[in-house]
């Protein structure tokens, strides 16, 4: 009995953390609608500040002061990003948020190790509560009961401060609405930037709390973003009551999933968040989301090029492709089949975005699906190259039909997160079943028939099936079911009311770009020869993304060109600079502000003297 209660108490102090963190998303998100993905760098700050400021001022009283400055300083790091960037965004879709705010997370990573090293840095333990008690026969630390009492004191302060002052008086008319409260007088830009701050003061203080409890490592950013949406989602966007029953939750299921199902606690959580938004998209205690209210979706179509130049154009990239073997080593030619690949994968991704309207934060899992599923059947099997790459895009479409039935049910920010859900659902189950997939350490031997070996053969016929592959998704985006695809992202009414089955419709379109997806995670396969988990985990979504915005959503050639303006920079910074994370970043900030249209947008404009 003591052993259970212990953990209970475990759970809810590791529940304090986390709490603080989703609450600042929360409260970010209820009142501006940015989608922040850089929320977990400033946890990621508060720690690696509060470890500096210790140091220099003691382990004493200096601790606890070290908790408030570095959460302040983080604060206002915060309120600097918001006025300088994403001021910007607040009425632009959910993908250029998540995207500039992905910049600002690679920013931060190199601006942290080259601070604070590779090495994790382990906190000193608190003045006066390093000891601890005894309750039920088993000891308790007493910094576990200090946290437990310190998150229903931060939700009080809170309560008091949104609900007692006219200050957050102001915050919950903006999140209501935001134009209303802006008609009535409201300074929006102090209000938001008043709100970033104590969102990113939040998170700090959570990530400065964990010093007693765990190192400050580089990889917190990634870690806690995760869960603070799963936090977010499940007790329901702008709650900050439902931020803390939900951080509780899944703090409990980390306690007692790891003694009951050692091998599925990382799944447990997005199943929780899954089910929680198929059954109550809203959360636990969020509210359904007026429709003026929501961010735009939409991603605007760029300028029209004439066909004549799109025609020479395409001409230009096939001739360029065909001729690339005569200018190009065999590390040219692995570096172009990996273009060619992840030109497909964006791709599958702009099809699903341009043209049906469905933003996923979680794509790379089809790519990972395709991938794994041509991997096991050669390692396992024994059966060759051929046969994987016919059963990647089929193994990428069931999981796609799978999913997307859920995903397509929703819409907005909350199709994302759901999106999001199913992705981590496929890594963790990736991760941790070892005896399939091989843990982290993946598949390995992963290669080729014996005819397509060589780099040059290879790379021709991944041309092939990429050129195929591409032509097929550009028929069918103009084809009727296209056509009734672009109809239900315009206006689900009106395509009801004209006799379209919107669900089905976006139920195959999703499948149909995830089976795309797939059929580029079987050449991945086959071009790294080796499968691990990274493959579907987010950062790769966020690629996805990426290339898609670099190239121009609802382009032909714009997932090519932003696959290998990408894949590219990315080889060419790391290999010329250590910091190629930050440098990235700020090309992806540059994008996300400057060339929203992608690059075959804005030579569209430029076409058209820069008329919009």
């Amino acid at each position: 009995m003591g052993f259970y209660v212990v953990q209970f108490l475990t759970g809810l102090a590791g529940a304090a953390s986390l709490f603080l963190v989703a609450c600042g998303l929360s409260l970010v998100f209820g009142v501006t609608r940015v989608v922040n993905f850089a929320h977990g760098s400033f946890y990621m700050l508060g720690a690696f500040v509060a470890y500096s400021l210790t140091k220099w001022w003691g382990a004493g009283l200096g601790f606890w002061a070290a908790l408030v400055a570095s959460s302040v300083i983080v604060g206002a790091l915060g309120a600097a990003i918001e006025v300088l960037l994403l001021r910007r965004l607040y009425r632009s879709p959910e993908l250029y948020q998540l995207v500039a705010t992905f910049g600002v997370l690679l920013v931060v990573q190199d601006a942290a190790l080259a601070l604070w090293g590779p090495d994790n840095l382990l906190g000193p333990r608190a003045p006066g509560l390093s000891g601890s008690v005894a309750l039920f026969g088993q000891r308790v630390p007493q910094y576990d009961l200090f946290l437990i009492v310190l998150g229903p004191t931060v939700l009080l302060l809170l309560t008091l401060l949104l609900t007692r002052t006219r200050w957050g008086r102001l915050v919950r008319a903006a999140t209501e609405d935001r134009d209303m409260a802006a008609a009535l007088g409201v300074n929006q830009r102090h209000l938001f930037t008043g709100v970033f701050f104590l969102g990113s003061l939040l998170a700090a203080l959570g990530g400065a709390l964990q010093l007693p409890r765990a190192p400050a490592t580089l990889f917190m950013d990634l870690n806690i973003i995760a869960e603070a949406f799963v936090v977010v989602v499940v007790g329901g966007m702008g709650s900050i009551f439902g931020a803390f029953l939900a951080a509780v939750l899944i703090a409990e299921l980390h306690a007692f999933g790891i003694l009951i199902f050692p091998q599925v606690t990382i799944v447990l959580v997005f199943v929780v968040m899954a089910v929680v938004l198929v059954v109550r998209p809203w959360g636990l205690l969020g509210r359904p989301e007026d429709a003026r209210h929501r961010t735009p979706t939409e991603i605007a179509t760029p300028l029209g090029v004439p066909r004549c130049l799109v025609v020479i154009g395409l001409i230009a990239v096939a001739a360029v492709l065909m001729a690339w073997p005569a200018m190009a080593g065999d590390y040219g030619l692995k570096l172009a089949t990996e273009v060619l690949v992840f030109a497909l994968f964006a791709a599958s991704l702009n099809f699903i975005l341009g043209v049906g309207g469905m933003i996923s934060f979680g794509h790379a899992a089809y790519l990972g699906l395709g991938a794994y599923g041509a991997a096991l059947l050669v390692s396992r099997l024994g059966w060759p190259m051929e046969a994987g790459l016919v059963v990647a895009p089929l193994a990428a479409g069931f999981g796609a039909l799978l999913f997307g039935w859920f995903c397509v049910r929703l819409s907005g920010v909350y199709l994302a997160m759901l999106s999001l859900a199913f992705a981590q659902i496929a890594w963790s189950v990736a991760f941790q079943w070892y005896d399939v997939t091989g843990g982290d350490n993946g598949i390995q031997g992963v290669w080729p028939s014996a005819w397509a070996t060589s780099p040059l053969v290879y790379y021709y016929l991944a041309l092939a099936v990429v050129a195929a592959a591409l032509f097929g998704l550009h028929r069918v985006a103009s084809s009727p079911f296209g056509y009734a695809l672009r109809a239900a992202r315009d206006s689900s009414l009106l395509s009801e009311a004209i006799g379209i089955d919107v669900k089905q419709v976006r139920w195959f379109g999703f499948a149909l770009a995830g089976a795309a997806a797939g059929m580029a995670g079987g050449l991945y396969a086959f071009l790294k020869g080796n499968v691990s988990p990274t493959v579907m985990a987010i950062p790769v979504s966020i690629d996805g993304l990426v290339m898609v915005l670099l190239g121009g959503v609802q382009t032909v050639v714009g997932p090519l060109l932003g696959a290998a303006t990408l894949v590219g920079l990315k080889t060419e910074i790391a290999s010329a600079t250590n910091v190629w994370r930050g440098v990235l970043g700020a090309l992806i900030i540059g994008l996300a502000l400057l060339f929203p249209r992608g690059i075959v947008g804005h030579l569209g404009r430029w076409h058209r003297g820069g008329r919009p």
